[in-house]
């Protein structure tokens, strides 16, 4: 797939607000500072379509990005900061639930996380209320680059995470492995989407 054009639409805080569900969407979300902002840059190859913040957080609503005109790319508030207010936690609980749950055109949530560290917990409890939800989702490493070497990330970091995560599922999910320095995993994740919207026409 080419991305010939990229543009943001409006932030959100429920999904009835959100733009007509008539169009393939793609949620992509995961622990805040797994570098979400700059995943989505990547994959659009623009430095400021999703603003990048130093500080983990910052992102409240659900961004709408509008992508070659054909399908929405939605950027969700990251979970698990833990300066966060009570009350605004319980509104990502109940904005994320809603509208993964419910957002018609959702095609597939891609699940991000952080290569960097040891399997979390707070990651895998997500992919476990996405199983709740009835959520289509695939997981997404990220800072691949920072690893020593790709090997030793399969070896090492993916093994550890696929023993956590399979004392819960059957199976893994379908897995990316990606870097927004190198664009390692961007030909694969768009591939990916675009197989998806192809199945989505023929459906509709």
């Amino acid at each position: 797939m080419i991305i010939k054009t990229s543009e943001y639409v409006g932030s959100y805080t429920s999904h009835e607000q959100s733009p007509a569900p008539d169009r393939p969407e793609y949620a992509f979300i995961g622990r805040s500072n797994v570098g979400k902002s700059s995943l989505l840059n990547m994959l659009c190859q623009r430095n400021a379509l999703a603003h990048v913040s130093k500080e983990p957080g910052k992102t409240r609503a659900m961004n709408h990005f509008l992508i070659n005109n054909s399908w929405y790319m939605v950027d969700l508030p990251g979970y698990g900061y833990a300066k966060l207010p009570q009350f605004w936690r319980k509104q990502w609980e109940e904005m994320t639930s809603h509208y993964m749950s419910q957002r018609p055109n959702l095609q597939c949530a891609f699940l991000l996380v952080d290569s960097c560290v040891p399997p979390q917990d707070i990651d895998l409890e997500f992919a476990n209320k996405l199983g709740e939800w009835q959520t289509p989702f695939v997981i997404v490493f990220t800072k691949a680059d920072r690893k020593k070497s790709h090997q030793n990330l399969k070896e090492g970091f993916l093994k550890q995470f696929e023993a956590a995560f399979l004392k819960s599922w059957s199976q893994m999910p379908q897995t990316f492995m990606t870097s927004a320095e190198d664009f390692t995993g961007r030909d694969e994740i768009l591939h990916f989407i675009h197989n998806l919207n192809t199945q989505y026409k023929a459906n509709v």
